[in-house]
């Protein structure tokens, strides 16, 4: 029995900061950020802040937001 499959990783070819854009662009950034789990300490969310994942994760994340375009809202 062989069976051809094809495993797609399309978060492996991209950065962290890449990985957030796309989660805001799918209206899931806070999801993402509150729910997940990098942290290598098992720290839901931001996590610990310490270990090489977390520290990774914050940096892209930050990375993101800096170049992100603020909404602008029309008051009157």
């Amino acid at each position: 029995m062989d069976y051809s499959f094809v495993i797609h990783t399309p978060l492996m070819w991209i950065d962290k900061a890449e990985t957030w854009e796309l989660a805001d662009k799918m209206g899931k950034l806070e999801y993402v950020r509150d729910n997940t789990l990098t942290c290598y300490n098992g720290i839901m969310g931001a996590g610990c802040g310490e270990c090489p994942a977390c520290k990774l994760r914050n940096h892209g994340l930050e990375k993101y937001l800096a170049r992100r375009k603020p909404l602008h809202y029309d008051c009157d």
